[in-house]
């Protein structure tokens, strides 16, 4: 069959490629039923084919998969590793580096810098997707172009580093980090969007870390009122806060009140970790109330 082999080569590569949009498709349904390991190997074999191919989109998309389960796994190292090759076939395919795809891995990659404790990676990482969009912002306006995507991506960014910045103690950084993805979540989502509540919340505990409580109960509050109006699906994170802050302004009876709520709608959600930190919330409240009746009780003696 001589005549037919182009043919031949031609049905084996489609072929290849049915194979591989299969292995995909499976892997994406045993991804979204928790089954990280059957996921593995579907996206291993289909990484194969994608190569055998030489079908760039597909190797990027395959390697993307893969670096986003190994992320969730907790393996780090694999995870930075395939993002690397992902970013790398993308770059010379031709894609440009300010890219938002581009971005979106390059802030995974600081992510798990910021895990590792690499902070000269993770700085630098943040850094580079921040300014990358600032800039492609400026163009954009002066071409008037949509630009709704870029915006959120540019939030996003901003509230990975200030949970980073927060973490690493740097108070003031991640409240403009915090403050500033807050002005875009407004502008872009409104004020009732769950992401838009979240981030009040969390500059809320930054206010509130900083020693400026009755700013972060104003905050917070404004946050648990608008979640309340709009029916907030992680309410009980909201109110743990608020609850949270009323014990550092002393206010002892608001707390306890607050944090029974959350506790009745995180045990509703099925949220345990949050559960833990509400409980955890309550026996400091006690703490504290054991601490003053202790405290009253010495000032009271003669």
């Amino acid at each position: 069959s001589l005549f037919g082999s182009g043919e031949d080569q031609r049905d084996e590569a489609q072929r290849k490629e049915d194979e591989m949009v299969l292995l995909l498709k499976k892997a994406k349904l045993s991804m979204h039923r928790g089954q990280l390991q059957a996921a593995s190997g579907f996206l291993h074999q289909a990484v194969v084919l994608a190569h055998q191919n030489h079908n760039n989109q597909a190797i990027i998309y395959t390697y993307s998969l893969m670096a986003n389960l190994a992320y969730v796994q907790g393996q780090l190292d694999s995870a930075e590793k395939l993002f690397k090759a992902a970013m790398s076939f993308m770059l010379a395919g031709g894609t440009p580096q300010d890219d938002n795809a581009v971005i979106e891995m390059s802030l995974k990659l600081a992510t798990i810098y910021a895990e590792q404790n690499r902070a000269e990676l993770a700085e630098h990482g943040f850094r580079f997707c921040t300014e990358s969009l600032e800039a492609k912002l400026e163009k954009h306006k002066e071409l008037q172009e949509d630009e709704k995507e870029t915006r959120l991506l540019l939030g996003l960014c901003l509230d990975s580093r200030a949970r980073y910045r927060a973490a690493t103690l740097h108070l003031k950084q991640a409240g403009q980090d915090y403050l500033d993805a807050l002005n875009i979540c407004l502008q872009e989502q409104g004020e009732t969007h769950p992401q838009t509540l979240v981030l009040m919340s969390d500059l809320a505990t930054i206010l509130d870390l900083q020693g400026r409580h009755d700013d972060a109960l104003v905050l917070v509050q404004q946050a648990v009122d608008l979640s309340r109006s709009a029916g907030h699906p992680d309410q009980h994170v909201l109110l743990g806060n608020l609850a949270g802050i009323l014990l550092h302004t002393g206010r002892m009876d608001d707390s306890v009140r607050f944090y029974q709520e959350a506790l009745h709608l995180a045990r509703q959600a099925g949220d345990q970790e949050a559960v833990e930190r509400i409980q955890e919330g309550l026996r400091e409240v006690k703490n504290r109330r054991n601490q003053e009746r202790t405290e009253d009780g010495k000032e009271a003696a003669p």
